[in-house]
């Protein structure tokens, strides 16, 4: 089939095999027991389906997740080495069925990035010195022995050579990238050794460079070895990672030792370099949130490719096959790489191959039904794709017996309801009450930094226009009408909660709904009532413009969002200090008049004794109560929401089904999900 994109769609070698594309599909942690088996760190038939998906959708190259290589017995391929080639040959077999190539990625795992809870985690997983951990900076990770490095070695070689026997194309080694445990011993800031696997960079790189050394002795000079490379760091210190515009002094790997590296890298051995950015100390890098511009990592990918002649792989929010296709015509790099994409919509190469692109599902870079879930401990997945990880069980069949199907309300919950029911052959009429689809999740998707969301709608409104749903626009659902469906979706959303704080019938304060949808936010000084996600956002969105932002949130904290991915989480907390939001917690706005905001924060102990003494007004046993003034020329209050039950109250009953806000106002996921999982077996 001819295509747009002939350089994104040509072949290309990497060691001894050809990629039919220039797509690949990277790496992302797939450890539940229903994907991998936990006792020989194999693919389940369910977790082989979700990379034959992929490969069925047109995808060149299938990267699986991170498979633990440790030289401690625990789940890797070493363990039953018979077992794991057996299993892993449907895999294999399913992604070359459809003329994809596969390379499972091998780990050497985290070192001080591990999460140490036990006695067992200091003895798996050092760090090449004793060094802070990331997640608990008050203990160290213990340094590795040499006989550990070599038993390691030792073990990417024979893994290797397992995936070789059960048919895998490649191998990729993880890596010099992240701040995972190779990396640690590359960078100088993390790799305080004094023997020859430390100190100047040739010794840094020593680990790596046996790697493919011995990968290549056990399985041949022409099995592929790609390795997963970081080309900056972009780390300001431990736990500090650097925004995409900002100044800093780099700690980590800057650009010119990046491209110092790739080169010896590719001197090494290494038949590709699937290249990123970022470390765990700025973890928004590698995995790039909403807030990320697209395509992160491109500039810096591209001098690597001017120093190198083996394959290049660009990955981060890179999802614009006219630029892809663009940048490998200039030869500026040779690979689109896309992980969370690929989630969203498994047959996407197809898509962009037929030019189709309005009918593909964007990802959204929430983190919430992929990373969240992964540290969860729950299957990999999407928020906007909830057959994801599920491709068999959760496929969509043909209903047995057509119904007539009312839907109420057409934001993203009742929509994914309609298309699914639509799409399984029953009768759909959707029902909205106003001239608008997308409900709440319009103003959701307004700020500038949201245009996937924006993409996301489309495409649900496209899913209406193509399917067969009768959409009543401008139609409030009454109970008499209801009285003709066999089955009934109630999906009217929620109501913003308000607050009868005295001041706040001012036309200067708004809520979060309406602000983000069309109201000018005037003046200097802003206050944002609640920290949640949104409310942090519209203070993002502020502080951007140059407005002095001050959140009140009446928690100890803020952002608690559940499942926040702590990417996202760590960029928006760096994004709100960046543009100096000033967050006030345990407090709450007590009034507001002439401008002035007169808010009441409970301290437990108050650092200035002089002002304490000047403000402070009651002493109970939750701490000290501080009064601040503080002038608002405008305040914003986002403080959640009321599920809208009225209508479903009424005409509640056994084929009656409450989804999305309307039940309990959550996420886009839940909303997704709910709508999906009922439709699907209606």
């Amino acid at each position: 089939m001819s295509t747009k994109y002939k350089h994104l769609f040509s072949p290309i070698k990497v060691g001894g095999i050809e990629l039919p594309n220039r797509i690949a599909m990277m790496p992302m942690g797939v450890f539940s027991p229903r994907l991998m088996n936990p006792k020989t760190a194999a693919y389940t038939k369910d977790g082989a389906d979700y990379y034959i998906e992929r490969a069925k959708g047109g995808t060149g190259l299938i990267i699986s997740g991170v498979v633990p290589i440790i030289p401690i017995p625990v789940r890797t391929p070493l363990c039953y080495p018979e077992e794991y080639v057996e299993e892993m040959k449907y895999l294999m077999d399913g992604v070359h069925e459809y003329g994809s190539k596969m390379f499972v990625q091998l780990t050497a795992m985290t070192g001080r990035a591990a999460h140490i809870e036990s006695e067992t985690d200091w003895k798996m997983l050092p760090a090449p010195a004793p060094i802070q951990n990331v997640w608990d900076p008050t203990i160290k990770n213990r340094g590795i022995t040499k006989d550990e490095i070599h038993k390691y070695v030792e073990n990417f070689a024979e893994a290797s050579y397992l995936v070789k026997q059960a048919g895998g194309d490649g191998v990729e080694i993880h890596a010099v990238h992240e701040g995972y445990l190779l990396d640690q011993f590359a960078i100088g800031f993390y790799n305080k050794r004094t023997d020859e696997y430390g100190g100047c960079l040739e010794n840094r790189l020593r680990f790596p460079r046996e790697i493919v050394e011995a990968i290549k002795a056990k399985c041949g000079k022409d099995f592929p070895v790609s390795i997963r490379y970081s080309v900056r760091s972009y780390v300001k210190d431990f736990n500090r990672g650097a925004l995409p515009w900002e100044e800093f002094e780099e700690k980590g790997r800057d650009l010119e030792e990046g491209i110092t590296v790739a080169k010896m890298l590719e001197e090494f051995g290494y038949d590709m370099l699937n290249c990123d950015n970022g470390s765990y100390d700025s973890w928004f890098w590698p995995h790039p949130p909403v807030y990320m511009p697209k395509a992160c990592n491109l500039k810096d990918v591209m001098k690597v490719k001017e120093a190198v002649s083996i394959p290049v792989v660009c990955a981060g929010r890179f999802d614009d096959p006219d630029l892809a296709e663009k940048a490998i015509a200039e030869g500026k790099i040779d690979i689109m790489g896309m992980g969370r994409p690929l989630l969203a919509d498994a047959d996407l190469a197809n898509k962009f191959r037929e030019g189709r692109l309005a009918d593909v599902r964007p990802c959204i870079s929430c983190h919430q039904g992929c990373l969240g879930r992964i540290f969860q401990g729950k299957d990999i997945s999407c928020a906007v794709n909830p057959a994801c990880g599920r491709e068999k069980s959760y496929a969509l069949a043909p209903a047995k017996t057509k119904k007539k199907i009312m839907v109420i309300g057409g934001g993203l919950g009742g929509m994914e309801a309609a298309r699914v029911c639509a799409l399984r052959g029953h009768e759909v009429d959707l029902y909205e009450k106003t001239g608008e689809l997308g409900g709440v999740f319009i103003a959701a998707a307004a700020p500038d930094f949201k245009e996937d969301d924006k993409n996301l709608l489309k495409w649900y409104i496209k899913q209406m226009e193509d399917l067969p749903v009768n959409v009543h626009m401008n139609t409030e659902v009454t109970e008499e009408m209801t009285a003709e469906y066999d089955e009934i979706f109630v999906a009217t959303g929620a109501k913003e909660r308000r607050l009868d704080t005295p001041g706040f019938d001012s036309e200067n304060v708004t809520y979060a709904v309406d602000t983000l949808r069309n109201i000018e936010v005037n003046g200097e000084n802003v206050i944002i009532v609640g920290g949640g996600l949104t409310g942090c956002e519209i203070a993002y969105k502020l502080g951007q413009e140059g407005k002095k932002v001050t959140v009140v949130e009446m928690t100890e904290t803020i952002l608690n969002a559940f499942g926040l991915s702590a990417a996202n989480y760590n960029m928006l907390m760096e994004l709100l200090d960046y543009y100096k939001v000033n967050v006030i917690k345990n407090a709450v706005v007590e009034s507001y008049k002439d401008g002035v905001a007169t808010v009441i924060e409970t301290q437990k102990n108050y650092p200035n004794a002089a002002n304490r003494a000047k403000r402070m007004f009651a002493v109970g046993p939750q701490g000290i109560k501080v009064k601040h003034e503080i002038p608002a020329d405008h305040i914003v209050v986002s403080v959640g929401y009321i599920p809208n039950q009225s209508l479903y109250e009424k005409i509640k009953g056994e084929h009656v089904y409450l989804i999305g806000d309307a039940k309990q106002p959550t996420n886009i996921m839940d909303a997704i999900w709910a709508a999906y999982e009922t439709a699907k077996d209606l």
